[in-house]
């Protein structure tokens, strides 16, 4: 394991549980607390988006947010949120996508994206891979390229590697901990 490995893992409280019994929810709020893991996590997302090219970083509501915007700072490009459906005004893209027990939506505005865009995807964590995978198809719809998908942990047993590799058609999924 690498030290940053460490740190990081270090620095996520497992909550016995949450939010429902039998879950073991995978708190990022003490790594988030402690300035130098932080700053650790935001440096190694932002080398991956270097290493893929990305001109812009999409982060997915709520924690890709957290992560995501200090990424874009870090590597010198622009931020654009993808968020649940309702939550931009003016006009957005939609994209619907199955969840475990029903459906969501979420939105993107556009106009933030071009055809010269590559952009890279971060989020905290990689589950199921079903929002992962709808946000890939936006990005795509909105005219731009994905250059990948990036996130902090990827929860290895719910297989979401499997379902959002074939939407990333070859560019790279990094997960810096795998759970």
């Amino acid at each position: 394991m690498t030290d940053i490995s460490e740190l990081l893992l270090s620095r996520i409280r497992d909550v016995a549980d949450y939010p429902e019994p039998g879950v073991m929810f995978k708190d990022i709020t003490p790594l988030l607390a402690d300035p130098a893991a932080f700053t650790a996590l935001t440096d190694a997302l932002a080398e991956v988006a270097d290493r893929t090219g990305a001109t812009k970083v999409v982060g997915l509501e709520a924690r890709g947010f957290i992560l995501g915007a200090p990424v874009a700072v870090r590597a010198g490009i622009g931020f654009v949120p993808v968020r649940k459906a309702g939550k931009l005004p003016g006009a957005t893209l939609r994209q619907a996508y199955d969840l475990e027990y029903g459906s969501a939506e979420i939105e993107i505005h556009a106009e933030d994206l071009s055809g010269s865009d590559r952009v890279l995807v971060v989020d905290d964590v990689l589950a199921t891979g079903g929002t992962a995978e709808a946000s890939i198809q936006l990005i795509r719809r909105a005219g731009a390229q994905v250059s990948g998908l990036a996130v902090l942990m990827e929860l290895g047993f719910l297989s979401g590697r499997a379902r959002v590799e074939p939407a990333l058609a070859g560019a790279p999924l990094t997960s810096l901990l795998t759970v």
